[in-house]
């Protein structure tokens, strides 16, 4: 007599080994913690273990000081650019007032323009100087460290301290120290910062003294980043200081350069104390020295009028961030070279 097969017949057998079941097929991949959810609760474990809410931990603190000490303000500033306000009475919404208030001041082009001139001058006096410093005390062997703390000192004074001195020096008398050594050479005294045309150079030249130090420092620094062989190469082919410094130094410190340039462009199109210590608040002499800081000081302090104050800031602002879009996309080129 034939039993009758109770297991599973081989052809069954090898269906079931051959087909994955239902448990183990792709689409219900979501069904058994293997699709994104999974993975990305997977992720929030691994930083978790990485110590990476203990991170946040200690940056939320900085952060959110950060943030209030100084997005806050700004955010405020902006809220005042369309509001009428002197700290007394309450803020009044006034729109776009302040900035056509300050557009239609008679003093904002002059302003403008002596900024603008002086940022010019800055540039083509006083950028050139640290980089030629620079590169002289890179080729000194014996007295390097002396002129590096003679090239330093004068950043070590404080800037108002430094313009007061310089003020000292240009005093129109014939005590001061300029007017003395024009007195050497039988010349007679001259009023720098009593002139129109002389008060914004000398603002110049005491500026460039008094920031050229760390500008070279940083030179100084890039410097030793330039290979010795590329200037060992150049001497071979003859090339003196001048060929080195534009064939060599140049094209390595390009990057640099840029940086500074921009950096310097931003600052002396902020300049505020020099012009105050020198000229006061109406940028004597007959408003030569009257920059636009100078115009926000006023307005704020002199007139109480912050509204406008913050208008022109916010003005200026959008300016320094227009510069220097356009500068970077200019000089793009010829920094990835």
């Amino acid at each position: 007599m034939r039993i009758a097969a109770t297991g599973p017949s081989r052809a069954q057998l090898g269906k079931s080994t051959d087909e994955p079941s239902n448990a183990h097929r792709p689409g219900d991949a979501r069904e058994v913690g293997g699709g994104p959810p999974a993975r990305r609760a997977a992720a929030a474990v691994r930083w978790y273990r990485r110590g990476g809410l203990m991170t946040l931990a200690f940056a939320a603190p900085v952060v959110l000081v950060f943030g209030f000490f100084s997005w806050g303000p700004i955010v405020r500033g902006l809220v005042m650019g369309f509001q009428r306000t002197n700290l007394v009475d309450a803020p009044s919404w006034v729109g776009w007032a302040n900035f056509s208030y300050v557009l239609e001041d008679p003093q904002l082009g002059q302003a403008v323009g002596n900024t603008a001139w002086f940022a010019l001058l800055a540039l083509v006096v006083g950028f050139p100087v640290p980089l030629f410093l620079a590169v002289f005390m890179a080729e000194l062997r014996g007295a390097r460290g002396l002129f590096n703390v003679l090239s330093y000192l004068p950043v070590v004074v404080p800037p108002v301290v430094a313009a007061m001195l310089w003020r000292f020096f240009y005093a129109p008398s014939a005590d001061g120290v300029f007017n003395q050594i024009l007195g050497v050479v039988g010349l007679g005294p001259y009023p720098w910062l009593n002139s129109d045309a002389a008060a914004m150079p000398a603002i110049v030249v005491e500026v460039t003294w008094a920031t050229a130090g760390g500008t070279v420092i940083i030179y100084l620094a890039a410097l030793t980043a330039v290979k010795t062989e590329l200037y060992e190469a150049a001497e071979l082919d003859g090339s003196g200081i001048w060929r080195r410094l534009w064939h060599v130094t140049l094209p390595q410190m390009r990057g640099i350069i840029l940086v500074l340039l921009l950096l310097q462009l931003i600052g002396t199109l902020q300049i505020f104390n020099e012009p105050f210590i020198f000229g006061g608040a109406g940028g004597a002499p007959n408003g030569a020295t009257l920059t636009l800081l100078m115009k926000i000081y006023n307005y704020a302090f002199v007139f109480g009028d912050f509204g406008a104050a913050t208008a022109l800031s916010a003005m200026l602002a959008v300016v320094l961030g227009l510069l220097s879009v356009i500068y970077l996309i200019a000089t793009r080129k010829w920094s990835a070279s």
